[in-house]
Parts: structure tokens; sequence; C-alpha cells
């Protein structure tokens, strides 16, 4: 089934999904949306990308779009401000270029480069005004990013984020670790750690400046919204999981759920595969119990003042976004050329990867 059945764009293709990896609960029941800056969007970012030298340009010509970065960020975030989807998605490209960085790290042996660019991050987060002509462009861009995204929100917010991905930076750090001295985390342990190096906090933080709106505390801990947005992150981390396989497999990288079935609950691969698809459907039907119970919580912040009718809305506006979150990362990773190993060279390096990055 095509992500776009409706003709959405005239830009996409229709994707066939393999069999192993089809969820036809996401292509008949969670109706697939593209904000409709994207096309800007993507050309905005590309040239992001060029301006911060976080690319090179012919890695931008040659592969900037075909991997859909900023695809994925347009069919989550439905209703931000234009600007604040641009702010996001180019933040989000940087992250997919510092996941490659690391990968690379670890792969080349360069123990002193990671510690310094972690250092690095973890400073330019905490300030990112006086990281913005950081020789490395990794860390000045990232600067730049963060700089944008605490511009639209109070302190707490701002905090709040910060704190957020200092622990992304560090999960990154125990990644490395495990990854050059050969541990492979078990179940318990790989899917906590998930939680971070997927970075589900900051994407559920980031709902919030697309609907304008900074949320209280009483909607963030209600039980019922914490549940709902932690599914879909679940969802989308395990889904990547399952996509990645032979992406991870060929690269010799064991940080994925299946290979931590495989390593610690001796089941073959088969079976693991399995085991992640049953986790996933489960993410699915227990979202949309836990969606009924945030729509219930929206109507009762809606008490007829004008605050509560504000926050009632925002409220709506993040779990729809949240809903959003698993037609976009589905149709993602068949899409994208990040996941296409079968077609690389060497399917232990991805062709728009440097493995020089790093290095000065």
């Amino acid at each position: 089934m095509p992500a776009f059945p409706s003709g959405t764009t005239s830009t996409q293709a229709a994707v066939e999904v393999p069999p192993a990896l089809s969820l036809p609960v996401i292509e008949t029941g969670f109706p697939r949306r593209l904000h409709p800056y994207w096309p800007r969007l993507q050309e905005k970012t590309r040239a992001w990308l060029l301006e911060k030298q976080i690319m090179s340009s012919g890695t931008v010509e040659a592969y900037a779009d075909g991997l859909c970065y900023t695809d994925l960020m347009a069919g989550y975030y439905i209703g931000a401000p234009d600007d604040v989807l641009q702010a996001i998605a180019d933040y989000s490209a940087w992250f997919f270029v510092w996941d490659d960085r690391h990968d690379r790290d670890v792969i080349h042996g360069r123990p002193a480069a990671w510690s310094r660019l972690r250092d690095e991050l973890h400073a330019a987060l905490d300030a990112p005004l006086s990281h913005l002509h950081h020789e490395d462009p990794l860390v000045a861009g990232f600067s730049d990013s963060v700089a944008r995204l605490y511009s639209y929100l109070g302190d707490d917010w701002n905090a709040r984020f910060a704190r957020h991905f200092h622990a992304v930076i560090e999960a990154y750090d125990r990644e490395f670790a495990n990854r050059t001295t050969g541990v492979v985390p078990d179940v318990e342990e790989y899917l906590e750690l998930r939680r971070h190096t997927f970075a589900h906090w900051i994407w559920l933080d980031l709902l919030e400046p697309s609907a304008e709106c900074e949320l209280p505390d009483r909607v963030l801990k209600d039980p019922s919204y914490r549940r709902a947005g932690l599914l879909c992150q679940d969802f989308a981390a395990w889904y990547n999981d399952l996509c990645s396989l032979p992406k991870e497999i060929a690269g010799d990288e064991f940080h994925n759920l299946g290979i931590s079935l495989v390593r610690h609950e001796g089941m073959t691969l088969e079976e693991a595969v399995t085991d992640m698809r049953g986790r996933i459907g489960k993410c699915i039907t227990e979202f949309l119990a836990a969606e009924k119970e945030v729509l219930r919580l929206a109507v009762a912040l809606d008490d007829g003042s004008t605050a509560g009718g504000r926050l009632g809305r925002a409220v709506r506006a993040c779990l729809g976004n949240m809903r959003n979150w698993f037609s976009s990362v589905y149709w993602f990773h068949h899409e994208s050329g990040r996941y296409r190993v079968d077609s690389w060279d060497d399917r232990s390096t991805p062709p728009y990867v440097s493995d020089q990055a790093g290095e000065r």
C-alpha cells in the first residue's frame, strides 16, 4: 500500500513494504499526513546542512533528499508554525549525522575524538550561543539548532530539554563503552538505554513548541499522557530496531532489541523478530486505549476559561502528533535510503557517512 494513497503530495512514490515489516493496522488505521511546509522544509534543511558544513556538498546533493529526514519530522509535528518545524527538522537532521559520527568513532577506534565531542556537546547544550562558531561543524550546528529551539517557550522548558538531552549524550557514551568492550546489554538494560539513545523525551518535549504551549506538570505527569507518549516512542524505537537489524548486523552493531533477545534470551533470529513484532503490536493497541484517556483529560482541562480552552487544545494537538508518529516512522523506514543496506557497495558502511569525521 502506498504511503499517500490519496495523493497528499505528488513527490512521493508508492512504496512496497516487505511482508516481514508490514503492519496493516498502521497502513489502514493511522493515515499519514504531511505538514504543508514540507517542500520548503526539505529545501531549507538541505541548505542549512551545507551552510553549517555538517554534510559535504557532494553528500547533500547525492543523499540528503533520499534519506528523508525532513519527511519524518514533517509527518510528526503537524500544525507546528513553519519556523518551529524548520528548527526541529534541522535539529533532527543534525541528530542523524551525530549518530553516524558516533558509529564511525566506534568503528575506527577513536575514543579520544568521541570523548571530546561528548564534552563539547554537554557544554554547548548549556550555553549554545557561546558555541555557534565552534571549530567542529557538528558542535556549531548543534548550538545553532538548540539556540533556535530555546527561543520558543520559557526557561523551564529549556531546562527540561537540556536535562533530557544531557541524558541522551550520556546514553550514547554508555553505548560507546559497550561497543568498544564487546558488551551486549540484556533486554531490560537495553530497553532502558534505548529510551535515551532514541531520545524519547526530546521528541515528546518538542510537541510543546509545535503546539505553541508549554504544558504544566499536571499534564506532563498525568499517567495517561505520559503513557501515550512513551508508547508512541517505544513503537518508533522498536520498529526502527526491526527495520535496521540487517544494517546493524552487517555493521557489527549489537545495540538492537533483536540482538539482545538472541544473545540473552536464547532465541533464534526468527524467534526474536516474532517477539519484536509482538511488542510493536502491543504498543499500537495500548496506545489506542491510552489515547481515549488523554482525550478525556483534554475535555476535563477545557473548563470554560480561556486558559483551560487553550490547554485543552494543546493537549489534543500533542496527542494528535503522538498518533502521527506511528505512520510517519513506519513510512520513513521504507522510503529512507538509511535502511537500504542491500543497495550499498559495502553493507557495513553507509555511503552517506564520512569515515574522517571527528578528526582534527
